[in-house]
């Protein structure tokens, strides 16, 4: 008998780990395939530590072809599912089409950035869904201070000098602590930039940080935060945006060429493409993952609406650590629908979270026991050590590199403005061409202008 074709279309948490359980099960017996537009598997968690300039860039990225072995890699986007045909096709780096055909399919296309219907929000801010998002602001950080101590007025120096973040969860909470932090550090350490006075700003519509964590994790973090010298508000958001600064939604006007968008994630737009029942964007599945109706698709991570046992009426919300579970019981699942053991129903048992708060803060209540401070810092890194599937000695190497040495203050250029931008189905990566400036001439040259300048192009954004 031909061996079953299995494809997992996406490879972060869920994605990932289904391939690994898969890989594992099957012992050569499936023919298994993971659709990715990438070559790694991105650790996010660790992503704003990257941005900060504590991690170098390929120590948060797991190569699939080095830790996946037996599953084929095929690189693109997948772009259309026919469940009726049992198909996947999708669309290569280098512009090529191709058609799979599985007998078993596992969606975990995870999420994008979310957006609101704020004016010029799409337009000025960016994203921090993945790796090119988290390079593109480390360099306009670096780049903004740099540009802030060669202005020749006050005014400019302090626009310059201005971050604003919006959203106070997880990630938002995390980019403008080590934000800070890194902001601080350079100016200190450049002689030219004795006037420099970094200001970073969190704002959220919630009545506190964190807002979706265990309130003693709020505190905590909202004191460091502050402590830090972070302008933390509450209750307030952004009600209109520009190239040279945001209005929020009490009045005021803040001067700034940053904003980073940290509300929140939704679903990737491949789920609503299949047509089949969704909650708020994500495709409905049952308890054991698998979709209503087409019993050989299965669904997990952000794109999955899985009902909530623990929590019976809800659905397991929209996390790392939800995916990360998910992906181990779709693989079981998808096994013993081929005749290899039994079938679960997924069950979780809440574990606590963790906040890296930057230097040797952090917050945390691993099973539930509330902790502060340098403890708390370092059960936060323990965790993500023994979480991360590679790379923790490189990691550790890195924190140990920071805690004793100067960060490195330049700027790549790398990653432009417009090839991260907000509304995109592709925060993985960076988009290849600029847009047009609508008189049919490629904004190229204005970019790299802009980008070198600090003009009105240039302002970043974060998402979680």
């Amino acid at each position: 008998m031909a061996r079953p074709r299995i494809v997992i279309v996406g490879a972060g948490f869920a994605g990932y780990r289904t391939a690994r359980t898969l890989s594992r099960m099957s012992r050569g017996k499936a023919d298994i395939t993971v659709v990715n537009p990438t070559d790694y598997f991105l650790y996010l968690p660790l992503l704003p530590q990257v941005a900060a300039g504590v991690l170098e860039p390929r120590r948060v990225t797991v190569s699939l072809t080095g830790t996946l072995p037996g599953v084929r890699l095929v690189l693109g986007e997948a772009d259309d599912i026919d469940l009726d045909g049992r198909t996947v096709h999708y669309t290569g780096p280098e512009g090529e089409g191709g058609t799979l055909a599985y007998d078993r399919l596992v969606i975990a296309v995870g999420s994008v950035n979310k957006l609101l219907p704020i004016p010029g929000v799409a337009e000025n801010a960016h994203g921090f869904r993945g790796m090119p998002e988290a390079l593109y602001l480390r360099d306009h950080l670096v780049r903004q201070l740099e540009l802030a101590a060669a202005a020749g007025d006050a005014e400019s120096c302090a626009a310059r000098c201005t971050f604003v973040v919006v959203g106070a969860g997880y990630t938002g909470t995390e980019v403008a602590a080590h934000g800070k932090i890194m902001t601080d550090e350079i100016v200190r350490g450049q002689p030219l930039m004795a006037g420099v006075r970094p200001r970073w700003l969190l704002l959220d519509v919630a009545d506190r940080v964190l807002p979706g964590l265990d309130e003693r994790l709020a505190r905590t973090a909202d004191r460091v935060l502050r402590q830090r010298g972070v302008e933390v508000r509450m209750k307030t958001s952004v009600q209109e945006a520009t190239a040279t600064g945001v209005r929020l939604s009490d009045g005021e006007d803040i001067d700034t060429r940053t904003l980073v968008w940290c509300v929140g994630v939704r679903p990737d737009p491949l789920v609503e493409s299949l047509g089949r029942p969704q909650e708020k964007g994500r495709l409905l599945v049952d308890e054991y993952l698998q979709v209503p109706g087409c019993p050989e698709v299965f669904a997990c991570g952000d794109a999955a609406a899985v009902p909530d046992l623990e929590n019976p009426g809800q659905y397991t919300p929209m996390t790392a650590q939800h995916a990360w579970r998910h992906g181990k019981t779709a693989a079981r699942n998808v096994a013993a629908s081929l005749g290899v053991g039994e079938r679960r129903a997924y069950h979780h048992r809440d574990l606590g979270f963790t906040v890296d708060l930057g230097g040797v803060k952090g917050a945390a209540n691993p099973l539930h026991i509330p902790l502060a401070g340098p403890l708390a810092g370092a059960v936060t890194r323990g965790y993500h050590l023994a979480a991360m599937p590679a790379n923790r000695v490189r990691v550790a190497a890195d924190w140990l590199l920071d805690a004793v040495l100067p960060r490195q203050a330049v700027q790549l250029g790398l990653v432009r403005s417009w090839s991260v931008p907000l509304d995109t189905a592709s925060p993985e990566l960076p988009h290849m061409t600029p847009p047009d400036n609508g008189a049919g001439r490629s904004t190229a040259g204005a970019t790299q202008a802009e980008d070198t300048s600090g003009n009105t192009g240039d302002s970043a954004e974060g998402d979680s």
